[in-house]
């Protein structure tokens, strides 16, 4: 009974000890010592028995605490340092065909129809080139087809990719080549898989990380998966389908991550500075298909270097 009241004092360990011994001396006659106020044990008057008694004094506070915390999620409609590239009313600064796009409802629009089918078509910004960014945005897709969204890239390149039978390509400066954010409607499982990974536009390096990888690229050598961030397709139940998604694409230097509607997507590491993924380039709209409709608004750029 008595450790049992001892113990819910709130002493520490030490100090429930030494008021267990108190009590105790206390039983067969003999008085604790009292307490000095530097903490050493002092005999008491009437007795010869000294006995060390409960400390007064506490730990000193570490001089740099150590925090654990879980960190704050970004506000996807943070733009600090970042600079709206799209006016929502015009095309200034940007550079693709007119007959495929155009301004509506506050965002850029591509579009083709079953009647009038098209190759691959491209706008382009050019009032800046970014190696080093965060570039936001949100982007939807409908009717079919699929879209994606141009980043370290250049325009005027040949095309190697072919085109459709009679159907006619674009002027080359409004066909861009680069690294590419895939975003597609669901026209079938495959194409639908294609959404947040990581393509190499008109390249022949093709698909270099497929959604739900992170994979790692050296000079001379294919890509390597490095880690599974999840699922390819418990991963698709993050997209939007007729419906607008927040796209998030951040580089650094030869490592480049694609987040949809908070989810992390894809990551590829690129190791060759050679490379036409580590280059600074333009940032674009893909439109691919027929029938589909391409809508993308609210792009803003954090331009690092």
């Amino acid at each position: 009974m008595l450790q049992n009241a001892i113990r819910h004092t709130g002493l520490p360990v030490r100090g429930r000890h030494a008021l267990l011994a108190a009590f105790l001396l206390a039983a067969i006659g003999i008085a604790p010592a009292q307490q000095s106020a530097t903490g050493t044990s002092v005999q008491s008057a009437g007795s010869g028995t000294s006995v060390p008694a409960p400390s007064t004094q506490t730990a000193p506070a570490p001089k740099h605490a150590i925090r654990f915390h879980e960190p704050d999620p970004i506000d996807f409609d943070e733009h600090a340092g970042f600079t709206q590239i799209f006016d929502g009313k015009t095309l200034k600064d940007w550079d693709g065909d007119p007959d495929v796009w155009r301004v509506e409802d506050g965002a850029i629009v591509g579009e083709s129809t079953t009647e009038s089918r098209r190759a691959n078509s491209y706008i382009s910004y050019h009032g800046a080139e970014a190696h080093d960014f965060d570039l936001k945005l949100e982007i939807k897709v409908e009717k079919g087809g699929g879209s994606g969204i141009q980043y370290r890239s250049s325009v005027g390149k040949v095309w190697i990719r072919g085109s459709q039978p009679g159907i006619p390509l674009p002027p080359l400066k409004w066909m861009m080549t680069g690294p590419q954010a895939d975003f597609w409607y669901p026209v079938s499982p495959n194409t639908f898989a294609y959404n947040g990974q990581f393509y190499s536009e008109n390249t022949d390096l093709g698909i270099l990380a497929w959604r739900g990888q992170v994979t790692e690229s050296e000079p001379g050598k294919s890509q390597r998966l490095l880690g599974n961030i999840g699922s390819r397709d418990a991963l698709g139940g993050s997209v939007k389908i007729n419906d607008w998604n927040q796209y998030e694409i951040i580089a650094r230097g030869g490592v480049m991550m694609h987040i949809m509607n908070g989810q992390l997507m894809a990551a590829y590491v690129d190791d060759d500075p050679k490379s036409s993924n580590n280059v600074s380039g333009l940032i674009g709209i893909e439109l691919e298909g027929s029938p589909t409709k391409i809508s993308v608004r609210n792009i803003w750029l954090r331009k690092l270097n």
